[in-house]
């Protein structure tokens, strides 16, 4: 895993003791990424300079040093990410007549590039990536992502030079770029609590969309063409489902896993896993153990407060498979004490809360290894999200209660307060009692007279209306609000799947996981977003995703081969902190500072009136605003941080 970065100049010429020094700083700025090497390569004819920095994870040698050269001295390749089969690629390049120095992966893409071109490659790769290649003979730069988006890639052009970097962090050293906030990025990021792709903060500065190829010609404009597909992957599975059983899809999706898994055990150093003893991350740690002669090394955090702590079930679920478990116990303190550095690490405004526990279970893991397995993607792929099975119920009962009933259900629950919902819920035994209950039920309350796509919105939206509180915004269209696109599905919860895994899983799971993992210079694998898997998802009919009310079926059939049901047959909890509390109490006086109206004011982005509103009631005890003040709070702590 690795950081990388560049600059081309379009027009005009600069020296390469200068475009080196820009070089230089990008590294540097990514040196979290890559703490075991750096390298820098300068062609002053071309006018172009790549940055790059090397966590070593395969080829631990020079031979696996970069920026790399293929050996025909045509192309140059950046690399960050890893390429689970690139033996086999291997095989065939040098049956092919293509020469190697080493055994890394980097090594394998560049001369695929020049053998089979990049495009060919890049299909046949199966792993995560973000790269560039210069190819001399063409004058030409390529930029590619992988194709679920677990590696970034930043892009834009700025004074006419061209820029990229997988964080944003190595192109705000470059010089005389003036930062300027977008807004309609702004109001995005307060609905959703992350900016969509393919913009960013900033305005002329994207992100590269995941299953992309960019090519740029100095002096003229990128183009970007898709190499994967999503949106072709989940129509042709619908259109061209599976005709199995039970049995055979048990052993389908077990056998396709293991190899996922597998493929991601080869590392050359130190290797473990992130495990919550939830659904997901305890089914790779199964197959992680049935895949190993030894113990595998599992790692987990927990906190004191009970209705955050996991740590008991997955204490227990690794006392069952006998991994080498290794856990820590967070105290508020330690979990405030990372507030601080998240507008550093996530580089733009970010805001799902979980970033705290993830970033903690992060630093202890890299105390002990280098490589964690995560279970990320297995509530998208298998229909885990609470909100799918509410769906499936709106559905069902949307079209048989007219919607004059339904509103006046709305109303019963809304007349009721959070609170006094929450102390009906703790009527029910704790094992089977949601989350802050009341919040969720006044939340339902809110989308009993929607549609499927209103439904969404209003439950993966914090300010629904953000556009209204950033002055100058608008709402851009997206993949959430295109309703030919959604036309094309007669399943509201499949739509919703599709919509998660192109927005939300790139956007905010997996970003949440790089710059936690790497700001620590850990390499986090995601076995079930191997992309056969997500084609092979995309075929299953969903009643091997929902049956009988219960959520992720299939892939609980294969975990129960492993680990006895009543050890993970539990409600879905999450990985969150006490925010709500905290704004009450320890956290309170920094966040009356950062929300003080005319400091938001000041800023002329947001307007104070509403967020003033929510922060008197929610620090009153009136309602609980926590994600609403915490997507701002974390906008203008990224600003006073950036000094915008």
């Amino acid at each position: 895993m690795c950081g990388i970065a560049g600059i081309v100049y379009g027009g005009g010429r600069t020296g390469s003791n200068e475009l080196r020094a820009i070089a230089d700083d990008m590294a540097a700025s990514l040196a979290h990424r890559g703490p075991d090497a750096s390298g820098i390569w300068v062609d002053d004819e071309a006018q172009i300079a790549f940055a790059h920095t090397r966590l070593s994870i395969i080829d631990l040698s020079e031979a696996g040093a970069q920026p790399m050269h293929s050996s025909c001295g045509r192309l140059v390749l950046s690399y960050n990410g890893e390429v689970y089969n690139a033996n086999e690629l291997r095989r065939e390049l040098e049956a092919a007549g293509r020469g190697f120095r080493g055994h890394s992966d980097t090594e394998v893409i560049v001369e695929g590039c020049a053998e089979w071109g990049v495009e060919a490659t890049v299909k046949r790769l199966i792993g995560m990536f973000a790269f560039s290649l210069w190819d001399k003979k063409t004058k030409t730069l390529t930029l590619a992502r992988d194709r679920l988006g677990i590696k970034p890639l930043y892009w834009g052009i700025v004074g006419g030079r061209f820029l990229f970097g997988s964080e944003l962090k190595a192109l705000a050293v470059v010089p005389d770029w003036t930062r300027e906030v977008d807004r309609q990025s702004l109001a995005a990021f307060l609905r959703l609590s992350y900016v969509p792709a393919p913009y960013s903060i900033y305005k002329g500065i994207s992100k590269l969309e995941p299953g992309k190829l960019l090519e740029f010609r100095p002096c003229g404009q990128p183009e970007i063409r898709s190499f994967w597909s999503l949106g072709e992957v989940v129509q042709e599975g619908l259109a061209d489902p599976l005709d199995i059983d039970d049995g055979e899809a048990l052993e389908r999706l077990e056998t396709l896993l293991r190899d996922a898994v597998r493929r991601r055990l080869v590392s050359d150093v130190p290797l473990g896993a992130f495990l919550s003893g939830g659904i997901d991350s305890s089914t790779v740690v199964a197959l992680m153990q049935q895949e190993s002669t030894g113990p595998v090394r599992s790692f987990s955090i927990g906190f004191r407060e009970e209705a955050y702590n996991e740590a008991d079930q997955a204490r227990a679920v690794a006392a069952h498979l006998g991994t080498e478990h290794v856990e820590q116990i967070i105290t508020p303190q330690e979990a405030r004490d990372v507030i601080p550095h998240l507008p550093r690490m996530y580089d733009e405004p970010f805001a799902d809360s979980s970033q705290i526990p993830t970033f903690l279970v992060s630093r202890m893991t890299r105390q002990h290894v280098t490589v964690a397995l995560s279970g990320d993607g297995g509530d998208e792929l298998f229909a885990g999200y609470n909100r799918y099975g509410q769906a499936a119920m709106l559905h069902r009962y949307g079209s048989v209660l007219p919607l004059s009933l339904r509103r006046a259900a709305a109303s019963g629950i809304t007349a009721l307060p959070p609170s006094a919902w929450d102390r009906l819920f703790g009527l029910i035994p704790a094992s089977r009692r949601p989350r802050l209950a009341g919040d969720k039920m006044h939340k339902l309350a809110g989308v009993l007279g929607e549609d499927a796509m209103g439904f969404y919105r209003k439950l993966t939206s914090q300010w629904d209306e953000a556009a209204s509180i950033v002055p100058g915004a608008s709402e851009r269209d997206s993949v959430a609000s295109d309703r030919a696109m959604k036309s094309r599905f007669t399943d509201d919860v499949a739509w919703m799947q599709f919509v998660d895994t192109a927005t939300y899983l790139p956007d905010d799971i997996l970003t949440k996981v790089d710059r936690a993992s790497m700001a620590v210079a850990l390499e986090a694998r995601v076995p079930i977003l191997d992309h056969r898997m997500v084609e092979f998802a995309w075929r299953l009919p969903m009643r091997f995703k929902m049956r009988n009310g219960q959520s992720k079926w299939l892939l609980r059939q294969v975990l129960g081969k492993y680990v006895p049901k009543e050890l993970f047959e539990r409600p879905k909890m999450g990985f969150g902190v006490p925010i709500d509390a905290w704004l009450r109490g320890p956290l309170k006086d920094w966040a009356a500072d950062l929300l003080d109206a005319s400091t938001l004011r000041d800023g002329g982005l947001i307007d104070p009136d509403p967020i003033t509103k929510k922060w008197i009631e929610h620090s009153s005890g009136q309602r609980n605003w926590q994600y609403f003040l915490w997507n701002v709070l974390m906008f203008q702590a990224w600003r006073f941080e950036n000094r915008l």
